[in-house]
């Protein structure tokens, strides 16, 4: 699982790159595959990378108005770019991604904002995401 771990941690590291630079997930995405393939020295973007970002960017749109309906007191311009972006990520995951338990996309996740966010983070994180676990069968209801 420390490969799962890895993608994940890239996949948020990439997002979290498109929203600093208002650029595209799948440029950003594409950026660092070609320079991974001529930089020795960049490790390589997995699969798994690869399919949770260009899955995040397939329902972006779905995702945004899901963290905004959901999160009490933060509008999602309002919220720390890095929760917001792994929000993204988790809620991406734990939507559409059968093949993960629900319960290591919130443990996941939950990581990521320790690692990189401020100290509210991860509960922030846990209850956002574990309020949308709540709702999962009645989202992708909703989806058009």
């Amino acid at each position: 699982m420390a490969a799962r771990n890895t993608a994940r941690k890239r996949a948020f590291q990439i997002l979290f790159e498109g929203d600093q630079r208002g650029a595209e997930v799948l440029t950003v995405l594409a950026d660092w595959v070609r320079l991974s393939r001529a930089d020795t020295r960049q490790p390589p973007v997995s699969e798994y990378t690869m399919e949770l970002v260009e899955g995040y960017a397939e329902h972006a749109k779905r995702i945004d108005e899901l963290i905004a309906q959901y999160s009490v007191g933060w509008t999602l311009d309002r919220m720390p770019v890095v929760d917001r972006n792994i929000l993204r990520l988790g809620a991406y995951e734990l939507i559409w991604v059968d093949a993960t338990p629900d319960a290591v996309v919130l443990d996941e996740m939950v990581q990521l904002a320790k690692e990189f966010s401020t100290d509210e983070s991860p509960s922030f994180v846990n209850g956002l995401l574990g309020r949308l676990k709540e709702l999962k069968p009645s989202l992708r209801r909703d989806e058009v």
